[in-house]
């Protein structure tokens, strides 16, 4: 069988810049990621691609959010019970809110259907016979996470310090502020635990299909006293979740795409040193000393060594473009055990 490499994407990598967040902006960020997704193809590797949603998340919640709070303003301006039901039977366009778990599966869809369109493209582009296929991914996490406890993860807007609070007491957000830029909802980050449809990715793989899984980290679900399971409100870490993925399928390859071509030891500093190699006692040397940053490179080296740890050979980070010289060695950061 072909050497099997998962390849995590983020998703603020499918939007270029503030002018270029349309869905057909998104879509072209898609087509230049996956031509570097295919030459790893024709290297030899059975891919499987992970993504991030950060964003698009973040915009479904705003449509929500517009839309409920101009529903309930208008309701109230007519002296009306908010209720979508019967705002839409009195003329007034109403929409409910979007469960986090939900806004988690749209994501999955929708990127994925871009995905699969471009991987398409692309391989009909060069000759190559190739199909793809999404699956949408649960990730079980556990109830009492202590994340639960203590939301902390980001998503959305950011707000006023009024607005946010407001939002608190009539929607029953849990809110923090977020390093000076306004305050915004946090939910649960749990550990993600198993991937429940892991087999259907196995069946696939084996199949020859590139394979879309574990979109956005999974969505987060828990079981009850009864085994049945739940969507839960939480985020899970999209690296985490590809780093538990390609552990459970005995990946030959993690490959985490991110903004820079090397990892580096005091980034951004006159003394900044690029890593071509890095082990993994080294990577906890590192992450010891403070050299990674949350919500940038942190969340990456902890994903790398969790791969490592679990029986994985070799990690490579490096940015999209790239990924085929990362592959062949000649760039990008190679983490192995030893």
């Amino acid at each position: 069988m072909a050497k099997v490499a998962v390849v995590a994407i983020g998703g603020n990598s499918l939007i270029k810049d503030a002018q270029h967040q349309t869905v057909p902006d998104q879509y072209q960020a898609i087509v230049d990621t996956v031509a570097h997704i295919v030459d790893m193809i024709q290297e030899g590797y059975e891919v499987v691609v992970t993504h991030g949603n950060g964003p698009q998340v973040g915009f479904i919640l705003l449509r929500s959010e517009i839309t409920h709070d101009v529903l309930k303003a208008k309701c109230a301006h007519a002296g009306k019970v908010p209720d979508c039901a019967m705002a839409k039977y009195q003329g007034i366009p109403g929409l409910h809110t979007v469960p986090m778990d939900s806004c988690g599966a749209d994501t999955q869809g929708a990127i994925g259907y871009q995905l699969q369109q471009a991987l398409y493209n692309e391989c009909k582009k060069r000759g190559i016979q190739k199909p793809a296929a999404t699956v949408v991914t649960q990730v079980l996490v556990d109830a009492k996470d202590p994340s639960f406890q203590k939301p902390s993860k980001p998503i959305g807007l950011f707000y006023t310090e009024t607005e946010a609070k407001r939002k608190q007491q009539e929607d029953g957000w849990d809110i923090m502020e977020d390093a000076g830029r306004g305050w915004r909802r946090v939910v649960a980050s749990p550990m993600p635990l198993e991937i429940l449809e892991e087999n259907a990715i196995k069946t696939l793989i084996q199949q020859g299909f590139v394979v879309i899984a574990v979109g956005g980290g999974g969505v987060p679900v828990v079981r009850d006293e009864n085994g049945f399971l739940k969507g839960a409100a939480a985020v899970i870490d999209k690296d985490l979740a590809t780093s538990l993925l390609a552990a459970n399928i005995h990946a030959d390859l993690l490959v985490i795409s991110t903004g820079v071509e090397k990892v580096s030891l005091n980034f951004g500093k006159p003394q900044q040193k690029d890593l071509d190699r890095m082990t993994l006692a080294e990577a906890k040397q590192y992450m010891a000393e403070g050299h990674f940053k949350p919500g940038s490179m942190l969340p990456k080296i902890k994903a790398a060594i969790s791969f490592l740890e679990k029986g994985g050979q070799k990690v490579i980070i490096t940015n999209p473009e790239s990924l085929l010289q990362a592959v062949r060695g000649k760039t990008g950061t190679h983490m192995t055990r030893e």
